[in-house]
């Protein structure tokens, strides 16, 4: 199998973004780019449910929009705001503060958590390649849980609903729209070369290469190559500035220090191997505790 390191380059929230996917030399690179423009619009859509289904647990479902509000401020403008038993208020003025009970909110927050722990970023440090029926899996659990907590449904304006059954099509007017890739649009590259649409894999990578791990990027067609990844990455950027920092604070210390400073320091007493041979090191006084 060969293992795909996808970097996210546009407009994803962090430079930092990405996922693992499997794939092999005889598939075609149509069908390479389709499907990891769906992996990559299925994680956009998974931030978005794990977003709203937190906010659904935490502060009720949303408000209309003509209603978008803070309770504060709509009882001051004379309109009754309805609380619940459970009323939290929402800062944003954009949920009604009604969640369902304390027990259908954890298992919300769960739910969601485990969508998240399987398709973050962290997977790729963990070597696990991500696949469209386990996080539509994933998907199904939440919305299953959304069903328990609010079994009359909810409504159309409410983000949770469209960000679980709308198509991609139908969140390109959310906060992520300008994340949502168009596969007809799509371009695959790697080691600064695009890999031609009508070809198989094995074309840009060769036959014989089942095994191999490769870092590339998806961009829109026309824009050229992506950025390069950098050679040196930002952990190991900071151990050379703590190395170099603390070197120059050593050799700083030896400047200032007198010539003969050495002399009491321990491995400079002519007379320590003696004594060291003969146990004499840790000799005290009977009697004698220092």
């Amino acid at each position: 199998m060969v293992l795909i390191s996808l970097k996210s380059t546009l407009g994803a929230p962090s430079n930092n973004d990405g996922f693992l996917y499997e794939t092999t030399t005889s598939t075609k690179v149509d069908d390479l780019i389709q499907s990891l423009v769906e992996t990559h619009n299925a994680r956009l859509r998974c931030c978005l449910i794990m977003d709203s289904v937190r906010g659904l647990a935490v502060h009720g479902v949303m408000k209309r929009p003509e209603n978008a509000g803070t309770d504060e401020v709509q009882e001051l403008m004379g309109k009754e705001v309805e609380k619940g038993p459970n009323y939290v208020a929402d800062p944003s003025g954009l949920r009604s503060g009604n969640p369902p009970d304390a027990e259908m909110a954890e298992v919300l927050k769960r739910e969601a958590k485990s969508l998240e722990e399987y398709v973050g970023k962290h997977q790729v440090e963990r070597k696990v390649a991500l696949t469209m029926d386990c996080i539509e899996e994933k998907i199904s659990n939440v919305r299953g849980a959304v069903t328990m907590a609010y079994p009359m449904g909810l409504p159309e304006w409410e983000l949770s609903r469209m960000a679980l059954d709308d198509p991609v099509e139908k969140l390109k007017g959310t906060y992520l729209c300008g994340s949502f890739i168009d596969a007809n649009d799509a371009s695959l590259w790697a080691c600064n070369k695009e890999f031609i649409r009508g070809k198989l894999v094995s074309d840009r990578l060769g036959s014989c290469n089942e095994k191999t791990k490769i870092t590339a990027k998806l961009t829109t067609k026309g824009t050229g190559a992506p950025a390069r990844e950098p050679i040196v990455s930002e952990a190991e950027r900071n151990a050379m500035s703590a190395f170099y920092f603390k070197r120059q604070e050593e050799l700083k210390r030896l400047s200032e220090a007198e010539e003969d400073d050495y002399l009491n320091s321990e491995w400079a007493d002519p007379k320590g191997m003696k004594r060291d041979l003969q146990g004499l090191d840790d000799v005290k006084a009977p009697g004698l505790r220092f």
